[in-house]
């Protein structure tokens, strides 16, 4: 089950943005093996670039917390870099 979330956000003026809370989107999905969960969210920066990095806090069917790191990524506004 996924309980929590940690993001790291980041814009090119190099200001950062923590942001902690239950789920995601008001959800605790419970993913089995190879299942997928997909969700739409969005993330306000002052800047057209930035980059966003965290976690997924995870309880297993067997009660172990574990953390699902998520490699950073770019977040720009639409067709700044295309």
């Amino acid at each position: 089950r996924l309980m929590s979330r940690h993001w790291i956000i980041t814009d090119s003026d190099n200001h950062v943005q923590e942001v902690r809370g239950m789920g995601v989107v008001g959800e605790q999905p419970l993913l089995k093996p190879m299942q997928r969960y997909e969700y739409t969210s969005a993330a306000a920066i002052a800047t057209p670039v930035g980059t966003m990095q965290g976690s997924y806090q995870m309880v297993a069917e067997d009660g172990v917390a574990f953390d699902a790191p998520i490699p950073e990524f770019t977040l720009s506004a639409p067709r700044v870099l295309h």
